[in-house]
């Protein structure tokens, strides 16, 4: 058998920065940092967003973070912005930030424990409409 789910999160994490809630909140306003919430429109709904975050749901990521993809490119996605990743609970988050390490993107973070951790901290979020 080849490498198993929490083999494939455990690398990815190695390449990027694990950062705590606090940290990440550290963080909010910062012009040259983008929180990209990667799970799909509806889970974040639910709980809202990371102020001025944008929602980039994990099977389109790639797609949205190269410009070649017109119709679906989000120009916040800089490579040379710092990109902060959250998810559920970080495994998403992980597996997407090594994609866009692997894509160029230079300083990628993900959020230990994801938006679960973000919402027991009780941080900030703001509403999502999708």
């Amino acid at each position: 058998m080849g490498k198993s789910a929490l083999e494939l999160v455990a690398e990815a994490n190695s390449m990027l920065n694990v950062i705590s809630v606090e940290e990440a909140q550290s963080l909010i306003g910062n012009l040259d940092v983008v929180f990209v919430d990667v799970r799909d429109p509806d889970s974040v709904a639910e709980t809202g967003i990371i102020p001025k975050g944008i929602n980039a749901p994990r099977g389109l990521l790639e797609f949205y973070a190269d410009p070649e993809f017109e119709a679906f490119h989000k120009p916040e996605l800089d490579p040379e912005k710092h990109i902060v990743v959250t998810c559920g609970l970080g495994g998403q988050a992980a597996l997407s930030g090594k994609a866009l390490k692997e894509m160029g993107f230079k300083n990628v973070s993900n959020i230990e424990g994801g938006m679960a951790a973000w919402t027991e901290a009780n941080a900030p979020t703001e509403d999502f409409d999708g």
